[in-house]
C-alpha cells in the first residue's frame, strides 16, 4: 500500500508539474524527504494543553470559561437528532437543503459545545453526552450533507455505504471527532476502550481510506476542474485526521505531501494579485481556509514548512481588508453577500505570519467591533481554541480601520475607490471586469456597485437562499444570477451569458489625486444574438463631485429592446425627466441623465419571502430600467450621480 501511494504521489507531481508552467508552492519548496523529516510524527506538536493540564486550562478567562460551561449545560441530555431518508431525498423533490442541514448543523453545535465545555471544566460531567454523540456519529451512514451526494457514483439521493465520499461536512465532523480523541482519549478509555475503537474504525473508512487511495473528487484538483474553497476546506479537514489518528509515519509523510499537492492547484488556480472571485463572505472559506491549511502544516512541522514569505499568499490574505467598505459592508460580486462578520482571529493571525500591520489592524478592529472574547467563540474545536488562546494578544493590539483610498487586482479585473482616504464620507465604488465563469459566478462581467457615506446606494444584489438549482443546470434561471438584475445593460433584448468564452476585454483602470476612472469593453460577455460590436462601459468618480457612468457602443443592429438596468438598495423616485431620485431628498443621490435618449421606469423587487436575502437587504429592492430610445447602432449614454443638496 504505501509503495501504491508514493508511486501516485510521484505521478501526480510529474504529471501536474508538467502541465502548466504552475507555481506548486508548496510541493516545489518541500519534497517528500523533506516532509518526512520535519513532519512531527506524533502529537507533540498540538498548541493546545493537554486536557488534564488543569493550570493552563484556568488561564483563560473565568467569565468565558463559565459561558462555555453553561452552553455546554444546555446540552446534557441531548437527543441526537435522527435524519430520516425522507430528509435526504427532500433534496431531488423540491430542491430543499435546509430539512436535512438543520438538525445536522444542530448536532455538530451540540457536539462542540460538549466537548468545549468538557475542556473547560474538566470534571467529566459532559462525557456520557460527548460518548453518546461519538456512538451517534459512528452509526450514521454519512457524515456530510445531502446537497454533495452528487460526489458519489449513484449521484444524489441516499449516501452509498459502499462508496464514502468526502465533502466539507464529512470532513468537519471528522475533525470534530479527531480533534475529541486527542483530548479525551484518556478519559473515554476509562469508560470503555471500545468507544474510542469504533470512532478510529470510522474515521478511517469515511475519510482516510478514501483520501489516501482516491484522486478523482474534483475538490482535489487532479481531474482538470476549476478548483474553488472546497479545496484548502477539504484538505484541512483531512489533514486534521491525518497529523491527529494517523500512527504510520511513511503513511503520514506520503499523504501530508498529496495534500500539499492538491491545494497548490488551490494557489495555481488563483491570480497573482491574490483577488478572490467567490468574493469577500466566501474569503473566511477560501483565503481564510487556506490558512487554516498553511497554519496546521506549520504548526505540524514546527514551523519548518513555511510559505507565508511568498507573494501569492501574503495577496490573498490582503484581499480581504481590501474589500473593505464601511461597517459589515464589503465589495461583493459573484455569490457573496454585501454584508458579513469575518473571522478576526484569522485575520489578525493571517496578518501576524506575513508581517502586515495593517491587515494585523483589521483583525484587532473588528475584534473590537465584534466585542471579541465576550461570548464563546462558535464553531469547530480547533479553531475556538486557536482564538481563545491568542484573545489576550488580539484584544490588546493596535486597531486600523483599512480605509483604503482605491486598489486594482488588474488580474481578478477587481476594483474600488473611495471619495476620501480614511473617511466614510462621500462616494464609494466597485467594478469588476472578468468573465463568467468564475468560482460562484454570476453573469456580471463589468458590473460596479456605489455606496453613498457608507452605505449601499446602487448594490449587487448577491445570491438568494441555496436549493438543488443554485448549483444545477438551471443555475442562472435564478434571477440574482442574470446581469438583467445587475448595473449592467440588457443589449436588444439580450443579457449576458454564462461560460469562459463570455469576458471583459481591454479593461483599463486610471487613479489620480482627484479622479479615478475604470472602463473596460463589455461586448464579449453577450450573446452573439444580441448584435453588439463594442460596448465601452466606463466608471469615472470624481472626488468631492460627482459618479459617472458612461456607455459608447455600436450595434450591427438596433432592435429597440435596450435598457440600462440598475439595481437600488434606495427608493428610487422620478421626479422629473432627466432627473431621478434614490432615496430621500436630504441624503438622498440624485441621478441625471439625457430624457431625449433615456426613459426611466421602477420595478419593485420583494424579497422578504428570502431570509438570506431578507438580512442583508429588508424587505424590498427596486431595478431602475432605463429605455434606450430611438434607432440608432451607434451612441454615447451618460448618467451622472451626486448628492441630493
Amino acid at each position: 500500500m504505501r509503495t501504491l501511494l508514493f508511486s501516485f504521489i510521484l505521478t501526480i507531481s510529474i504529471q501536474f508539474t508538467n502541465a502548466q508552467a504552475y507555481r506548486n508552492l508548496l510541493s516545489r519548496n518541500y519534497s517528500y524527504d523533506t516532509i518526512k523529516k520535519y513532519v512531527v510524527k506524533d502529537q507533540s506538536w498540538v498548541p493546545y494543553p493537554g486536557y488534564n493540564n488543569r493550570a493552563e486550562w484556568e488561564k483563560i478567562p473565568q467569565n468565558l470559561r463559565e459561558a462555555y460551561i453553561e452552553e455546554g449545560e444546555g446540552y446534557l441530555d441531548y437527543g441526537w437528532k435522527y435524519i430520516p431518508v425522507s430528509h435526504y431525498l427532500e433534496f431531488t423533490k423540491s430542491g430543499s437543503r435546509m430539512i436535512m442541514e438543520k438538525p445536522y448543523r444542530d448536532n455538530i453545535q451540540a457536539f462542540e459545545a460538549l466537548v468545549l465545555a468538557e475542556l473547560m471544566e474538566g470534571k467529566g460531567r459532559f462525557l456520557k453526552d460527548i460518548i453518546n454523540g461519538i456512538f451517534y456519529y459512528s452509526e450514521q451512514t454519512y457524515w456530510g450533507n445531502s446537497a454533495h451526494l452528487s460526489l458519489q457514483r449513484a449521484g444524489a439521493g441516499l449516501p452509498d455505504v459502499l462508496e464514502p465520499t468526502i465533502d466539507l461536512g464529512v470532513g468537519k465532523v471528522a475533525a470534530n471527532l479527531a480533534w475529541t480523541h486527542h483530548f479525551l482519549e484518556e478519559e473515554i478509555n476509562k469508560v470503555n476502550p471500545l468507544i474510542l475503537k469504533r470512532l478510529r474504525f470510522e474515521i478511517d473508512k469515511k475519510v482516510l481510506k478514501p483520501y489516501y487511495t482516491r484522486n478523482d473528487f474534483g475538490w482535489m484538483g487532479y481531474t482538470n476542474e476549476s478548483v474553488n474553497n472546497w479545496n484548502p476546506w477539504c484538505n484541512y479537514n483531512a489533514l486534521n485526521c491525518i497529523m491527529l489518528m494517523e500512527n504510520d509515519s511513511i503513511t503520514r509523510s506520503i499523504n501530508v505531501q498529496k495534500s500539499m499537492l492538491s491545494v497548490d492547484e488551490f494557489m495555481n488556480y488563483y491570480k497573482d494579485d491574490g483577488g478572490c472571485e467567490e468574493g469577500p463572505s466566501y474569503w473566511s472559506h477560501a483565503g481564510g481556509k487556506l490558512f487554516d491549511y498553511l497554519e496546521l502544516l506549520y504548526k505540524g512541522s514546527n514551523g519548518k514548512i513555511d510559505i507565508y514569505n511568498e507573494e501569492l499568499v501574503q495577496n490573498i490574505g490582503k484581499y480581504i481588508y481590501k474589500a473593505y467598505i464601511n461597517g459589515e459592508y464589503f465589495v461583493n460580486f459573484a455569490d457573496a453577500s454585501a454584508k458579513l462578520k469575518s473571522r478576526p482571529g484569522t485575520i489578525y493571525r493571517y496578518g501576524k505570519r506575513i508581517n502586515d500591520s495593517i491587515m494585523t489592524g483589521f483583525g484587532a478592529f473588528l475584534a473590537q467591533k465584534q466585542h471579541f472574547g465576550e461570548s464563546t467563540f462558535k464553531g469547530k474545536i480547533e479553531l475556538a481554541l486557536d482564538d481563545l488562546f491568542n484573545l489576550d494578544e488580539i484584544k490588546n493590539a493596535k486597531a486600523v480601520e483599512p480605509l483604503l483610498a482605491d486598489f486594482c487586482l488588474p488580474d481578478t479585473q477587481i476594483m474600488a475607490a473611495r471619495e476620501q482616504e480614511e473617511n466614510h464620507d462621500g462616494f464609494y465604488f466597485a467594478a469588476k471586469g472578468g468573465h463568467n465563469a468564475e468560482s460562484h459566478n454570476h453573469n456580471d462581467v463589468g458590473t460596479f456597485i456605489l455606496y453613498y457615506n457608507g452605505k449601499p446606494a446602487l448594490i449587487d444584489v448577491g445570491v438568494d437562499t441555496y436549493t438543488a438549482k443554485t448549483f444545477g443546470k438551471e443555475r442562472y434561471s435564478i434571477w440574482t444570477m442574470q446581469s438583467g438584475y445587475h448595473n449592467l445593460p440588457t443589449i436588444n433584448g439580450m443579457d449576458q451569458k454564462d461560460g469562459l468564452e463570455y469576458k471583459a476585454k481591454n479593461s483599463s483602470y486610471k487613479s489620480e489625486k482627484d479622479k479615478v476612472s475604470y472602463s473596460l469593453d463589455i461586448s464579449g460577455a453577450y450573446p452573439k444574438e444580441a448584435k453588439v460590436e463594442q460596448w465601452q462601459r466606463s466608471y469615472t468618480l470624481l472626488r468631492g463631485e460627482k459618479f459617472e457612468i458612461s456607455d459608447s457602443y455600436s450595434l450591427l443592429e438596433n432592435t429597440g429592446d435596450t435598457q440600462l438596468n440598475l439595481m437600488a438598495a434606495l427608493e428610487p423616485k422620478i421626479i422629473k425627466p432627466g432627473l431621478l431620485r434614490l432615496g430621500h431628498r436630504k441624503g438622498g443621490l440624485s441621478l441625471k441623465y439625457d430624457p431625449e435618449i433615456l426613459q426611466p421606469t421602477v420595478e419593485n423587487i420583494t424579497i422578504e419571502t428570502d431570509s438570506k436575502l431578507y438580512t442583508t437587504w429588508g424587505e424590498k429592492l427596486y431595478r431602475i430600467r432605463f429605455q434606450v430610445l430611438g434607432n440608432s447602432t451607434v451612441q454615447d449614454l451618460n448618467i451622472t450621480v451626486q448628492p441630493e443638496i
